[in-house]
């Protein structure tokens, strides 16, 4: 069965990052407290990662998944969802290892390390070490993270590189920059999925994004589906990507190209 026939899509782009949003009003909407709407959204986690696995495994892409989990400004949050989120975290990563080694998915953290509990650290290195050798889907986790905070932690980088007469300002490119980024090495997402209807990206991978399709659902995180996300590929291969050039194709009229 190809690809075509199985799924409403022609193609799976390379890399995909979501931002996971609704989870708290999940919870509100049922009378629940905000950390039952969480526990629900690591459910979903587990379901997209797997099915991204998967096409991965038949199809030959996405080979990055980035997945938004816990921003800088979340530490803003009341003090016990914090302090339950850091062991979600943990408990995610202990209980999720053999599923990444059974579906062949490479670990990587993207962030600060700084502030992170030890247990949480401790937890990340041995997910780390157990998917180094994976060559699957390689799971980006974007945790203790900010994009404003990257970039300014790319340039205290390149900097200390140019104090140092190791690096001539004169030969600073941009890709000089992506090579200092959290995600260096990594190609830059093809697709932005935000979910819970929300119109912004919050500080989420602004260097990478540049050329990225932005698609966003209605529908809260912890209620988004396989079929959900499928649907938001379709979406994405509906798209025309020009990167500032001319349009190329013959399927519009000649006063909209």
């Amino acid at each position: 069965m190809t690809l075509a026939a199985e799924l409403p899509f022609q193609h799976v782009p390379r890399h995909i990052a979501i931002i996971m949003d609704g989870n708290g009003r999940w919870a509100i909407h049922r009378g629940l407290q905000r950390v039952e709407g969480h526990q629900q959204g690591a459910k979903t986690v587990r379901a997209i990662v797997t099915e991204c696995a998967r096409l991965r495994r038949e199809f030959g892409a996405p080979d990055f998944l980035t997945l938004y989990s816990f921003s800088l400004e979340n530490w803003k949050r009341p003090a016990d969802e914090v302090t339950f989120l850091m062991q979600m975290y943990i408990d995610y990563l202990r209980g999720e290892r053999p599923t990444m080694m059974e579906n062949n998915i490479r670990f990587k953290q993207i962030g600060r390390l700084e502030n992170l509990p030890d247990l949480v650290l401790d937890e990340v290195n041995r997910t780390l070490a157990e998917t180094a050798n994976n060559d699957g889907l390689q799971l980006n986790l974007a945790l203790n993270y900010g994009s404003r905070a990257e970039i300014t932690d790319a340039m205290r980088a390149i900097a200390a590189k140019v104090a140092a007469g190791k690096l001539d300002p004169r030969d600073i490119r941009e890709q000089t920059i992506s090579d200092h980024l959290y995600t260096a090495g990594i190609p830059d997402p093809d697709v932005l999925i935000r979910t819970a209807g929300e119109m912004r990206v919050s500080n989420y991978l602004l260097w990478q994004i540049s050329y990225a399709e932005l698609v966003v659902s209605p529908v809260l995180w912890p209620d988004f589906s396989v079929e959900d996300f499928h649907k938001r590929l379709a979406e994405f291969n509906s798209r025309n990507r020009r990167f500032g050039a001319l349009d190329q194709t013959n399927t519009l009229p000649a006063e909209s190209r």
